[in-house]
């Protein structure tokens, strides 16, 4: 039987965001988003469409003090100009035609929690000044209002546009830009993530097989070397949509591989002669069910000290067991082998409400 990638490949990284990989550019994401998430600073995420902004998001949001609080998202790009305000800031009856009654709008709704700006970029510039102000001055006005409210929100925006040329060319108001990037993060497009992308795609092909009912499908080493070399323009978006239509296309085999003759042409004519391809890299054996000691080697790689190190895969553990017990404490407590009153401290040295 022919040795598929997924095979000798150590298993991915998985951060609580939902977001798979082990490079060392999504590591850096991931310091940052362990860092900052426990604070009430505002965030810009910029990044090509796909990347998974929104994931990222929601989980600086989840690892927050505000977790208990709304995370309400608008999409500033997919709602019409003259719609957008009241949808930002709500409207008082007869505000306007067909206003027939007062409505709150999303920063009130996020009262407490955080408010997720969406593709930044597209707002009108009209409309920015009214964002700043929130940011300026925690206060916002209803459409037809006779004046301001107080709101506690924390703003989280996200753009795929590069909000510097923006500016530069008089489509992006310059101290809304500076008050949005006190702390910008970058999500890298998938081409720059190396093996990232065999990880994802099979854990893709693994969560559209179990729904399906059919044996789950592995990439053969060839398949694997045409999908490092395609440059993925839609990113991680692409790629999960490309193992969903594999998932269903190709056929039953007693080997249950995908080969090259199974991708479509579109991405063979992007990468030329498979055979012309280079090698997979070598990647470090896995014993079935056998536990891989970090090494030396891997702080070297991701830049990182022995605290810092140990402090992310605490964190990394709490919020999985967290997730697995759906918030509960005590059950999270024994699913991680310790105490409660230990996962309390350990929650609240993180920053995290423990009750």
């Amino acid at each position: 039987m022919e040795e598929t990638p997924t095979q000798h490949m150590s298993g991915g990284c998985m951060d609580s965001s939902g977001i798979i990989g082990e490079s060392s550019t999504l590591a850096d994401v991931f310091r940052l988003l362990h860092k900052v998430a426990p604070t009430d600073s505002t965030v810009l995420v910029t990044g090509e469409s796909g990347t998974g902004k929104e994931l990222l998001v929601r989980a600086l949001h989840r690892r927050s003090l505000r977790n208990d609080k709304p995370f309400v998202p608008i999409n500033c790009g997919a709602i019409p100009r003259e719609l957008l305000e009241s949808e930002l800031f709500g409207h008082e009856k007869g505000a306007f035609t067909h206003a027939i009654r007062s409505k709150p709008g999303r920063f009130e709704l996020a009262e407490g929690g955080t408010v997720f700006l969406d593709e930044i970029g597209e707002m009108d510039i009209s409309l920015q000044v009214k964002i700043l102000r929130v940011l300026q001055e925690k206060e916002i006005e209803r459409v037809g209002g006779s004046g301001p409210k107080q709101v506690d929100v924390r703003i989280i925006a996200a753009t795929n546009r590069d909000l510097e040329e923006e500016v530069r060319l008089g489509h992006f108001r310059e101290d809304l830009y500076y008050r949005l990037n006190v702390i910008p993060i970058h999500l890298p497009p998938l081409r720059e993530r190396g093996q990232d992308i065999l990880l994802l795609a099979q854990s893709f092909l693994e969560r559209f097989c179990e729904k399906r009912m059919r044996k789950c499908l592995r990439l053969s080493s060839e398949a694997a070397r045409v999908l490092l070399a395609y440059p993925w323009p839609g990113n991680v978006r692409e790629l999960e949509n490309f193992m969903e239509r594999l998932s269903i296309l190709v056929d039953e085999s007693p080997e249950g591989l995908i080969q090259v003759s199974d991708l479509p042409r579109k991405i063979l004519d992007a990468v030329g002669e498979p055979d012309q391809l280079p090698p997979l890299p070598e990647a470090a054996p896995v014993s079935s069910g056998a536990f891989v000691w970090p090494t030396l080697e891997v702080l070297k790689q991701q830049n990182m000290g022995l605290r810092e190190f140990l402090d992310i895969v605490e964190a990394r553990l709490l919020d999985e067991a967290l997730e697995a017990a759906a918030g509960v404490r005590n059950q999270a407590a024994e699913i991680l082998g310790i105490k409660r009153t230990t996962l309390i401290e350990k929650l609240k040295k993180r920053g995290l409400k423990a009750d």
